[in-house]
This record gives C-alpha cells, structure tokens and sequence, in this order.
C-alpha cells in the first residue's frame, strides 16, 4: 500500500482527499461512523473524495461515498467487508490524491503505523505523525511524556505481558498498595475497550486478563475522584502554537453505568451524556485549556487530539490521556467542544484537511 501518486497542487481544481476508515482494531465500527459523519458534512464542492475502507482482514476496499452503509444507528455497528466496494491492491489504485484522511482509531490505524506508510510513500495526511501517534497511543509512554513536561498525572502501574505470565502474584501485591477503585485498561487500545472498574483486589485478575484480550500490555490507574472534563485542541496554522477549544464534560449516569464504557459512549444515550461548553469556573477551564496544549506538544502533536482529565473537588486538574485521533462523529466530544468554540462541524474538517496540505512531507 505503499505506493500511491500525488497531485501538484494547482488552482482551478478540487482537493482530492481519501477518506481512510475500518481497520484491523476493536474499533473498527467506530471508525466506519466518524467516515459516515465526514462523508455526510464534507464540502465537496472544494474536495473531491476518495473514500477507501479496510476491512477486519486488512484488506483496502474503495467504497461508494454515501454515507448511510456506514452510521452507527440504533445500535447497529458498521463494517468495511470485502463486499463494500472494489479491492484495492495499492493506494495508487484509488488514483492520485493530494492528502489522507485517516480515522482509524486504535492499533494499526492511530499508533503511527499508518503514519509511518503514508511518510515512506510522501503522502500527506491529517493529524499527528509517527511518534506522536505511537506514543499517544500507548497510555505508558503517554504518562511519561507528560510527567517529563510537569503536567500532572494519577498513580498507575504497568503490567508487560512478561510480568503477569511470570511474576503473577507480585504484579497483584505492587497493585494491592494502590488506592481502590482502580482502572484496568489495554495499554494501546480505545472506545474503553477492555476496560474495567476494580473496587476489589479479588477481581483484578479477570480484568487484567479482559485487558489482555485486547493489548498484551496493561495499564493499572488509581481512580481519581472528580468530574470528567476533556478539550480539543486543533494545530495552529503557520508556526503558531496549538490552540484548545472550550472544555466539555462527560457526565455518567452511575445508575445505568460505572464508568464512561463503550455502551455509555456509543450505545445507549440514557447513560450518560456530553455538556460543550462544561460548567467550570473560568480559572479552571482556563487550567484546562492550558495543560491541553502543553501535553499535545509534550507528545510533538500535529492536526488534533482530545486531552481527557479530571477536576477534582477542591478543583485540582489531573491529566489522564491524550487521543490523537478522537471519535469525530458529529456527536462526538471533539466536534462538539468545537461547535461550542464557535467552529462548525464541516469547517473543522476544512481546517484540519488545510493543515495537512499546508504540512510538509518529509521530517520536520
């Protein structure tokens, strides 16, 4: 797939953008909605769009742009098979274009893998590059970039797959000092995939064990006590700095969910729901915006991310994670946070397909 041909860019003509959805990650069907959102708002009277799915196999399908085989309706999830289009054997096969969109989310898509692909073949593309993608998508390396730039972080501890297949019942002792609940998590996964809530040692075996299932690697975080705020942040245009947009706030219904799971997020609209702008004194949402920044370029981000932390009681700011490429369906948090901001949905998705063609190819 490595092979693909790039258009001069000259006036007179559309942007020809491919669209790069599906993947081989848990998150597939989240990934085949945010395309449908895009496919649906695009201003195709200024892009020409390509849309090529991947399927679960890893095969490249060049599907029809409507959108409607792709929304995630009434809980029915969306998927990129063999059957949705044309294969493709290489990108050059969908003809030239002048810029990838990818929203692959997790592994293989948001990990710098496809990153890597689209900088060997000198394609340009929206979003972060190859580090910052690899290390916003492992929560270890993320946790260490940003306590190296003194933003503030939970306890957590990490459990390599070496470790728990060797020194089980150590792992459990280190984890048994942390205070309860915690958080058992993939290491490199999203959409809180594998995700459980441990409010007893006596269960932290099977979560760590349903985390597997999803990322060898696993990542144990303390429960921090407070609200659930998150910001978006958009690259600047011409050497300026990044630029954060209102924070928002997930509020989780506990009646009907422990925590902001996959079905709360994308299932069942009774069990939590998405405030833009968040109610937040202004020297916090400030705090916010501020550490929101400074962890996209703790990470070297390019084009977007969302930085998801925590507000404490006594009104404490707590990072917990960066996503280089966030649920961008149009009821996702990070168009919603920029709608609050004052920037509609089909403009965000000018504004990040402009900075990828303004972004040059090669190292920078």
């Amino acid at each position: 797939m490595a092979d693909a041909t790039i258009l001069p860019f000259t006036s007179g003509r559309k942007t020809r953008v491919a669209l790069l959805f599906g993947g081989r990650s848990g998150e597939h069907s989240i990934s085949a909605a945010t395309a449908a959102g895009v496919l649906k708002a695009i201003d195709r009277s200024k892009y020409d769009v390509v849309p090529i799915g991947i399927t679960r196999g890893g095969q490249w399908v060049l599907t029809s742009a409507d959108a409607a085989q792709f929304e995630l309706d009434g809980g029915h999830l969306p998927e990129v098979t063999d059957d949705s289009g044309t294969a493709l054997d290489t990108l050059a096969d969908a003809g030239p274009v002048d810029v990838v969109f990818p929203v692959l989310h997790g592994p293989f898509g948001e990990d710098g893998t496809i990153q890597g692909l689209l900088e060997m073949a000198g394609v340009r593309y929206v979003g972060c590059g190859v580090l910052a993608s690899a290390v916003g998508m492992d929560k270890h390396y993320m946790k260490i970039a940003f306590a190296a730039a003194g933003l503030p972080i939970g306890p957590y501890v990490v459990i390599q797959p070496r470790d728990w297949e060797r020194r089980q019942s150590e792992m459990i002792a280190e984890i048994s000092e942390m205070t309860f609940p915690v958080f058992v998590k993939p290491s490199r996964a999203g959409s809180s995939l594998g995700v459980t809530r441990v409010d007893d040692i006596s269960t932290l075996a099977g979560a760590v064990d349903l985390a597997r299932f999803h990322d060898p690697k696993v990542i144990v975080e303390q429960g921090i006590e407070g609200r659930e705020i998150e910001c978006a942040v958009l690259g600047g245009r011409g050497g300026d700095p990044a630029r954060a947009s209102v924070p928002g706030e997930i509020v989780v219904d506990h009646e009907e969910a422990d925590f902001y799971d996959f079905e709360a997020k994308y299932l069942s609209a009774s069990q939590a729901r998405t405030d833009a702008p968040a109610d937040l004194p202004d020297h916090i949402a400030a705090t916010i915006q501020e550490y929101a920044v400074r962890a996209f370029d703790a990470i070297g981000g390019e084009g977007l991310s969302r930085v998801d932390s925590f507000v404490t009681p006594d009104g404490e700011v707590i990072l917990n994670e960066i996503n280089t490429l966030p649920g961008f369906t149009p009821i996702s948090m990070y168009p919603k946070m920029w709608e609050a901001s004052g920037l509609a949905y089909a403009d965000l998705i000018d504004e990040l397909i402009q900075l990828a063609v303004e972004r040059p190819v090669g190292l920078r």
